[in-house]
């Protein structure tokens, strides 16, 4: 039921004549850049996500200081 190496060498190898080896190699090169920009924008995400957390208990503790004076 599974996809056998014979397979996927058959595919590889039709993939190869229709496209060309240089239109493969581009399209590959473009798919691991747009990974890793997806990767790292994921991190920023998450780095802006913990950054905003951190303000706001900042400001929070802030509040209450004002609130006691």
């Amino acid at each position: 039921m599974g996809i056998s190496v014979t397979k996927l060498l058959i595919v590889l190898g039709i993939a190869v004549v229709l496209f060309g080896t240089k239109r493969l190699r581009n399209a590959g090169a473009d798919i691991g850049a747009a990974i890793r920009n997806f990767r790292s924008a994921v991190k920023d995400g998450e780095s802006d996500t913990h950054e905003s957390e951190q303000d706001s208990s900042v400001e929070g503790e802030a509040a209450d200081r004002k609130k006691e004076d």
